[in-house]
């Protein structure tokens, strides 16, 4: 099993040959909830189960939650022994999305310390390399429910995230008019949180699609982070979702050990009295 957290499409075809992972379509669509699974049902990656952002990624959106709370662990577990996930095994995701949708199911994975990768370039690239598109549902004979235990540091609460600031160096993936408040066409307040810096998760990615090589992405998180001590390093954007990618990438990049916040601006803004910022970062 490679130790790799992005694959090729035929380095996913190998692995699938060879019976060593699970693969999980997680396209979405925020504006159509059910384009993802409709999409899936007209074609996929052979063997590809489907995972819906909100329904299997997400847990129940209550008011104290943010937009995507993260699942319930025995909600998760459930979902994995559904599509015949067994611990241990490598889980490979990818979407049509630029993979923001497949990188939070990357890192529940390794939320709760199990093997994930992203197939770069996502089902595009799948297709570009002239990959056989399966068009059959999937089904899979159930396995155990497995038994998770989160890796809790890997998320700060909203407290935490209050407490540090000044002393976190909090990351926004959202688009520059999002972040600056100039528009907010999901949350109901705009903004960002105080002293974040913004980079986009476009950014990320090259004009295919497909992930920037881990040296051009060091450099330009090095640059973005100015030194700060990568434990100090939160991620954050709406709802937990894209604030993946950033992370993911700096994984990619070899800077290890930052961190989530799940909650994000849609949990942030609960409170109207936790402060914001408006106007375009100092980044």
């Amino acid at each position: 099993m490679p130790n790799r957290i992005l694959v090729s499409p035929h380095e996913l075809m190998e692995l699938i040959d060879g019976g060593e992972c699970v693969t999980v379509d997680c396209r979405f669509d925020l504006n159509n909830t059910g384009m993802g699974r409709k999409a899936w049902l007209e074609g996929h990656v052979p063997g590809a189960f489907y995972a819906h952002l909100d329904e299997d990624l997400s847990g129940r959106v209550e008011l104290h939650t943010g937009r995507h709370p993260l699942p319930g662990i025995d909600a998760f577990a459930r979902f994995l022994a559904s599509i015949g996930w067994r611990e241990g095994k490598m889980l490979v995701a990818y979407d049509d999305s630029s993979s923001v949708f497949a990188v939070r199911l990357w890192w529940l994975m390794r939320y709760f310390g199990e093997p994930a990768a992203i197939l770069d370039g996502g089902f595009a690239a799948w297709k570009n390399a002239g990959m056989y598109v399966d068009t059959f549902p999937i089904s899979a004979p159930p396995t155990p429910v497995p038994e998770l235990a989160p890796s809790r540091s890997m998320a700060l609460s909203t407290d935490r995230i209050q407490a540090g600031l000044g002393s976190l160096t909090l990351i926004d993936a959202r688009a520059p008019e999002r972040f600056s408040g100039e528009v907010e066409p999901l949350d109901k307040r705009a903004g960002h949180i105080p002293g974040s810096l913004n980079r986009p998760f476009g950014l990320n990615l090259d004009e295919d699609g497909c992930f920037k090589n881990p040296e051009t992405l060091r450099a330009e998180f090095q640059q973005l982070i100015s030194g700060s001590a990568l434990k100090n390093v939160v991620h954050t954007c709406g709802s937990g979702v894209s604030a993946c990618h950033n992370l993911f990438a700096m994984e990619l990049a070899g800077l290890n050990g930052t961190r989530l916040y799940p909650g994000s601006w849609s949990r942030w803004i609960i409170n109207p009295d936790r402060p914001i910022e408006l106007g375009p970062p100092s980044n």
